[in-house]
């Protein structure tokens, strides 16, 4: 049975999501225009998996138009940072592309991120940078940028060092993230323990920020797609997913169905509701369900949230209007994450709004 909510399915949200975008911009416009980078890059992961859903061919002609204007006829990638985990994940959009033409290009570029990535400056624990300026640093937004790149490169290619790459991340992160009490992760690890933000004694930061711990299950999930049913870390990568969507549903605003821009701390009146954690909790839960991680029981949750999203929609000549989606942020205290600007239909709000739609999709559809 299909999820019909206000008189559409979620692959038809996930659709006028795109097309509202598709509207926006040309492909080779996306921003940051001409730089390989994750906000175009989340943003087309959920068109991909739309036009699995749906066949249409105009997302696999988008997708392609954009990752044919930033790699040329000799498969090198023109611009993108090589400091940087962010600019790495929309390498996940190559594998189609190669399967689909042949065209060695991409895995030449493909060929040339992952030995980056394996090769990235790590602090001493063997734990990734974020960015070559912010040294010794472990973001959990990393898990999402080089997890799923480096666990479909791993398949694909019989390279099984990637999925050990993978797994030890996962598990570090969560070792020196976790908070014993809440089950939640915070935003990031300090090694060297001398951030401004960095606690003293454990060199982790203060606070849960939503988007953040929204990427960890959704990278962790898109992960394990990949990985042998019989990898040894396996298990582990699972409960670390599934306990800390356990821990976040506990924070669901009762009413809405929404999650705070500061997970645990709904209880404040300055604090707010933010759509990408929302879109990214719901779309976790929906996958961890779908693949047999997690009860169904857990989806009256993700639906719970889901509708949140929707009730929150705006509508205008263009399409649809996704809004309150916390923009880029670095690392801080309580009163950086409540400060953050928000804006409407940004690349990466857009894109955890569609991964959600299509994962309500799968879920729900039978």
């Amino acid at each position: 049975m299909d999820l019909v909510y206000k008189d559409h399915t979620a692959l038809e949200y996930a659709k006028m999501a795109c097309d509202t975008l598709m509207k926006k911009f040309e492909a080779e416009d996306l921003p940051p225009k001409g730089r390989f980078h994750y906000h175009q890059g989340v943003f087309l992961s959920g068109m991909q998996k739309t036009y699995e859903l749906c066949g249409e061919e105009k997302y696999y002609n988008y997708i392609k138009a954009w990752v044919d204007s930033i790699i040329d006829e000799n498969g090198t990638i023109t611009k993108f940072d090589k400091t940087q985990l962010d600019d790495m994940e929309p390498g996940v959009l190559l594998f189609m592309l190669y399967n689909k033409t042949g065209d060695e290009r991409y895995k030449t570029a493909l060929d040339t991120l992952l030995p980056l990535i394996k090769d990235f400056p790590k602090n001493p624990e063997g734990g990734f940078w974020h960015k070559g300026r912010y040294p010794q640093q472990m973001w959990l937004d990393g898990l999402y940028m080089a997890g799923p790149i480096c666990s479909e490169y791993a398949k694909t290619f019989d390279k099984p060092e990637y999925f050990d790459l993978t797994a030890f991340q996962v598990l570090m992160m969560e070792e020196k993230t976790i908070d014993k009490d809440t089950g939640l992760w915070y935003h990031a690890w300090d090694y060297a323990k001398e951030q401004p933000w960095a606690n003293p004694e454990t060199g982790h930061s203060p606070e849960f920020w939503g988007r953040s711990i929204g990427w960890v299950p959704v990278a962790i999930f898109e992960d394990l797609g990949y990985f042998p049913d019989d990898y040894k870390d396996k298990p582990k990568m699972i409960d670390a997913a599934t306990n800390l969507l356990k821990a976040v549903i506990k924070y669901q605003d009762s009413e809405t169905g929404l999650w705070y821009q500061v997970v645990d701390k709904g209880d404040d009146k300055n604090n707010w509701l933010e759509s990408s954690c929302t879109c990214l909790f719901v779309s976790a839960i929906c996958r961890a369900v779908k693949e047999g991680y997690m009860d169904k029981s857990y989806l009256e949750y993700a639906k719970k949230g889901y509708e949140g999203i929707i009730n929150r929609l705006k509508y205008d000549e263009n399409g649809v209007i996704i809004d309150n989606i916390c923009i880029g942020t670095g690392v801080g205290d309580y009163e950086h994450y409540l400060g953050r600007p928000t804006s409407a239909n940004d690349l990466h709000g857009a894109g955890a709004f569609i991964l959600m739609c299509v994962e309500v999709y799968k879920a729900f559809h039978e």
